[in-house]
C-alpha cells in the first residue's frame, strides 16, 4: 500500500518505520526537510510538500505538532487540500481539539476526500511495536476502510462517535497522565527527606497502587533523570504537556465544566517552561519541583 505520512516528529518517523516493517511504501514530508533523515534512512520516500505527498499516496496519516500546524498543512500553499482527493483518505492523529477536527474534516469532505481521526495513545515504543491505542472519529464507512491500516499501527482501535470525538476522548485519556508528572513530583517529595536511591524509590512507587503505566514504562528514565538531574532523551517535552493540558481546560471551559486541579497543574508546568525547560523532557519537571527554590 502506498502511505503518505504528514509530520516524521518521533511519533511520526516511529510509525513510518512500523509501516516500512510491514512492506508498505512510505512517503514522507516535514516542514523541516532534516527531520525526515531517520525516516529516509529506514527507507521512506521523502517528498517535497504535502500536495506531492497527497498525489503519490493511497492514505495519507498525519502527525503534526499543534493546530497551527494543521493549517498550514492542509490549506497552505501546496497543502493537502489543494486538489481534488478522489476519496483517498486522511487519518488525523495529531492531538488538537475536537473543534478543530470538525473544521478539518468539513475541510476534507468538500474536497471529495474521506476523512477520520484517530489521535493515539502511547508513546515511540508502541509506535514501534504496532501497540498503540486509537481514539476514532468519524464515519462508519470511513473508519471501515482504514481500520485494516489502523490495526497494524495498534494493538486497539475504538470508534468512539462522529467527528471531533476521538479528540475527547483522548483529552480525557492524557489528562490523569499529565496531571500525573505534577502529583508524582509532590510525592516525591514527601519521602526525598529519607535520602533513599531514586531508583529504588521509584522501582516502590511503580509497586504499588500509586504506579500506573508511566511508571512501569519509563521508571527506569524517570528515576536516571532524578539522579543525573537532566534525561538523556527527550519523550515528552514540557511544552507538549503544557499544550495537551491547554486544550483539555478550552475545551472543559466549552463544557461549562470546572477542572481545578489541571488548572493548577498547569501553573506549575508553566513555571518550568519559566525557567527555560520546555524542550526538556517532562522528567525535568520533577527535577525542578525537588530543587530547594520550586
Amino acid at each position: 500500500m502506498n502511505i503518505g505520512i504528514a509530520g516524521t516528529g518521533k511519533m511520526g518517523t516511529a510509525v513510518a518505520g512500523r509501516l516500512i516493517g510491514l512492506g508498505h511504501t512510505v512517503r514522507v514530508w516535514n516542514r523541516t526537510l532534516g527531520n525526515t533523515k531517520s525516516a529516509k534512512d529506514m527507507g521512506a520516500i521523502v517528498v517535497d510538500s504535502p500536495h506531492s505527498l497527497m498525489t503519490s499516496s493511497e492514505t495519507v496519516i498525519c502527525l503534526l505538532t499543534d493546530e497551527a500546524a494543521l493549517d498550514s498543512v492542509y490549506v497552505g500553499k501546496d497543502g493537502l487540500l489543494s486538489s481534488d482527493l478522489n476519496q483517498k483518505l486522511i487519518i488525523e492523529m495529531s492531538t488538537v481539539s475536537p473543534q478543530k477536527q470538525k473544521e478539518i474534516s468539513s475541510l476534507v469532505i468538500a474536497k471529495n476526500g474521506r476523512y477520520i481521526e484517530c489521535p493515539v495513545g502511547g508513546s515511540v515504543g508502541p509506535a514501534k511495536e504496532g501497540k498503540l491505542l486509537g481514539f476514532v472519529g468519524g464515519k462508519d464507512a470511513d473508519v471501515s476502510v482504514a481500520r485494516p491500516l489502523l490495526e497494524q499501527i495498534c494493538r486497539r482501535v475504538e470508534h468512539v462517535g462522529t467527528y471531533g470525538a476521538g479528540a475527547m476522548m483522548k483529552l480525557g485519556i492524557n489528562l490523569p497522565l499529565m496531571v500525573y508528572w505534577q502529583t508524582l513530583a509532590e510525592a516525591l517529595s514527601l519521602v526525598a527527606p529519607l535520602g533513599l536511591d531514586p531508583k529504588r524509590v521509584i522501582d516502590i512507587f511503580s509497586d504499588s497502587s500509586a504506579g500506573p503505566n508511566l511508571l512501569k514504562n519509563r521508571g527506569p528514565v524517570i528515576a536516571q533523570t532524578l539522579i543525573d538531574g537532566s534525561a538523556s532523551n527527550v519523550n515528552v517535552p514540557i511544552e507538549t504537556v503544557r499544550k495537551d493540558i491547554r486544550s483539555m481546560l478550552e475545551y472543559a471551559k466549552s463544557l461549562n465544566v470546572s477542572l481545578p486541579v489541571t488548572e493548577t497543574a498547569l501553573i506549575h508546568f508553566d513555571k518550568s517552561s519559566g525557567m527555560g525547560l520546555d524542550k526538556k523532557d517532562s522528567a525535568e519537571h520533577i527535577v525542578r519541583w525537588l530543587s530547594p527554590k520550586k
